[in-house]
């Protein structure tokens, strides 16, 4: 990066982590360039949506007419659409995938791809460590009796739960190393960022992947504010200003790579930053509430990060803050930074903002954008501000602190000593802290230099559909006429040894990167799948041959995977009925229930079903005699009924009142919703 960069104190590669690739996806930004040039220019990403809006979209009217409805939110858009086939999803599974499922999919192949390296396995021990929110569809899908009999109770679980978030992403990469999904509330992908330190640091894996998703739903949604609450009253986020109501809910998605610096040296990556430290506390009971944050422990976080980084607070100049906008939360968090900085000399040196005044508390996902925004600064030397910002509150005492709120895009200048740092703070419902120091990514010895280019390089190009190949040629064409574009070695070394092979194909020969941009033009229009000029790597490559995919070079970063983004929709919650009204006596209910018991009873071969003590395994009930029953329940009663309804231990009784009542899903969905409102 600079000259600078390698003052001061020395870089310990051995206990240091580079951040080689990143992905994200975030409210106004479908890409990482977007999510930049919102930030640089202050942007609040925010949408506010009309009535018509929100009801087309299936809100409840009488909420969105509400006098208390915002109707706000970090929205994400397309949050619904996945690469199925890509994926190995068929049309089934993918519209039973939860969509953090397949958003997080997404945006771990890109990660790698960014980081040069290929999507599907590899060499290098690569673990995952990741986590989510709870989500609508994940509820809907749950307590879908239809759906649980078509795929089965287990299957629809795999597919929606967040605790298989990390799985997936492994199974479907082809990734050994540690899989892990983790969860700490609002601070889960910073914590996950941090577990993924430690893992490389005890040599468990090479390669980390670290981030989370946070996707409550795909719908156009609003708030409803309360007096006191933790939302904003009028949609807008305004970490530590005098103006700050709450914060808004927001959607999104980040993964970072991550690998120990010397690795990421010897294997010329593309290092973005460096993660020089972390740490992680507990509030325990020193709060006056299981919701509300505390000072000391916070405090405690950065002092310890620090310290694991061999430096101290004061040799940061920036602090990207948790920062929900909230008194208690701002009050108390502006109390322990202060007191973790106070060794930075004179007031006001250290700027300090949160990218929630630009997007929304994006929850499991918060701590990654935050890193993410922390590492593209760094990048571009350049500070960028809170949206709309304006005076600090005056009771968080900024006035007499190391920090100034950063209130518009300002140059980074290089610092009297050592290289540019720092901090990223998460903090989590329940009191789980983290805190990460980042710092600016070493020099590279002749980095940058322009590369002699006249030996002709070969690009091969690989996607799944004829139109997804015309993309990736188009986005590379468009990447090597950029200025500061890599060297066409470089391209031609990272194509081969960081995408997958896929089976349309395509390849140009050129010697410059304008002869390069010009073919993959063609290539994009609909050109030959080799041009160029004939050559043996490329129609073998066009062949499906085997091709030697190592080789010297540097890593750089390409543009990623253009995925196809077909929708596949999300399950809706569907209201429960309401409660108070008195239970059918007799009727159909009651006639239904004893019918059923009858056919069970028959299927058992029991003369009756009558004793309330008698179980389905007692009676002799298994797993065929499961299925058949399912089917009768279908073809005679037109009931639709999980078969592990079978495996649980019930008397006949309880199953055939479970049955008769599952239709409505009401006693799971009520379980499964006040685990939602409880976290």
């Amino acid at each position: 990066m600079t000259e600078n960069a390698s003052a001061a104190e020395p870089l310990a590669a051995d206990s240091a982590i580079a951040v080689v690739g990143m992905s994200g996806r975030f409210p106004g930004a479908p890409d990482l360039a977007a999510y930049w040039e919102n930030l640089l220019g202050g942007l609040c990403s925010v949408t506010d949506f009309t009535e018509a809006e929100l009801i087309a979209d299936g809100a409840d009217p009488q909420e969105v007419r509400g006098r208390d409805h915002v109707p706000a939110k970090g929205h994400l858009a397309d949050a619904d659409r996945f690469d199925a086939e890509l994926f190995g999803f068929n049309r089934t599974e993918a519209a039973a995938l939860d969509p953090q499922h397949r958003l997080l999919l997404q945006t771990a192949w890109s990660a790698l791809e960014d980081a040069g390296r290929s999507p599907l396995g590899g060499s290098a021990r690569t673990g995952v460590y990741v986590g989510g929110g709870p989500t609508e569809h994940m509820l809907a899908a749950q307590t879908d009796p239809r759906l649980a009999a078509s795929i089965g109770a287990l299957q629809v679980r795999i597919l929606t739960d967040r605790e298989f978030l990390a799985p997936w992403v492994s199974y479907r990469l082809g990734l050994e190393g540690p899989s892990l999904t983790v969860q700490t509330a609002c601070s889960t992908s910073l914590t996950a960022v941090h577990l993924a330190v430690q893992s490389l640091l005890l040599g468990e894996c090479d390669t980390a992947l670290a981030g989370g998703v946070a996707v409550d739903t795909v719908r156009k949604r609003g708030y409803v504010h309360q007096q006191g609450g933790i939302y904003s009253p009028d949609g807008r986020c305004r970490p530590f200003d005098e103006r700050a109501g709450g914060t808004v809910p927001g959607n999104g998605v980040g993964v970072v790579v991550l690998r120990r610096l010397s690795d990421a040296i010897a294997d010329n990556d593309p290092i973005r930053a460096v993660i020089r430290g972390s740490a992680v506390t507990n509030d325990g009971a020193t709060k006056v509430g299981f919701t509300a944050p505390g000072v000391d422990q916070q405090t405690a976080a950065i002092v310890e990060a620090w310290a694991a980084a061999g430096l101290d607070p004061a040799d940061a100049q920036y602090l990207e803050a948790h920062g929900t906008a909230t008194a208690l939360g701002d009050r108390i968090e502006a109390a322990a930074a202060t007191a973790a900085f106070k060794g930075a000399l004179g007031t006001g040196r250290i700027g300090i903002g949160s990218v929630k005044s630009n997007i929304g508390h994006l929850d499991a996902a918060a701590g990654v954008a935050a890193l993410i925004k922390s590492v593209l600064m760094l990048e571009h030397a350049t500070l960028v501000p809170n949206a709309d910002a304006g005076r600090p509150h005056p009771e968080l005492g900024f006035e007499d602190s190391p920090f100034h709120l950063v209130g518009r895009a300002t140059a980074w200048p290089v610092p009297e000593h050592g290289p540019r740092r720092s901090g990223v703070s998460s903090v989590g419902i329940g009191g789980t802290n983290v805190h990460v120091v980042l710092e600016e990514a070493p020099g590279r010895g002749g980095a940058g230099a322009p590369a002699a280019e006249c030996v002709p390089e070969v690009l091969l190009l690989s996607a799944r559909t004829r139109e997804s190949l015309a993309e990736v040629a188009g986005r590379l064409a468009s990447a090597l006429r950029a200025p500061g574009a890599p060297s066409l070695s470089d391209t031609a070394h990272t194509l081969r040894v960081g995408r997958a092979p896929l089976a349309v194909r395509g390849y140009v020969r050129a010697g410059s990167r304008a002869k390069a941009a010009d073919l993959l033009a063609e290539l994009a229009s609909g050109g030959a799948a080799g041009l160029g000029g004939p050559d043996p790597l490329g129609e073998a490559w066009l062949a499906g041959d085997p091709v030697a995919r190592e080789g010297s070079g540097r890593r750089v970063a390409l543009p990623t995977y253009p995925f196809a983004g077909e929708s596949h929709g999300a399950y809706r919650l569907v209201p429960v009925a309401p409660v108070g009204e008195p239970p059918e006596q007799g009727g159909r209910s009651a006639d239904l229930e004893r019918d059923v018991r009858a056919l069970i009873a028959e299927a058992l071969g029991l003369e009756d079903a009558d004793d309330p003590e008698m179980t389905y395994f007692a009676a002799g009930g298994d797993s065929l005699t499961a299925v058949h029953l399912v089917g009768c329940l279908r073809d005679d009663f037109d009931l639709d009924v999980p078969i592990t309804l079978f495996l649980e231990q019930l008397t006949l009784h309880e199953m055939a009142r479970r049955i008769v009542t599952a239709q409505d899903g009401d006693d799971s969905l009520d379980a499964l919703l006040s685990e939602f409102e409880a976290e």
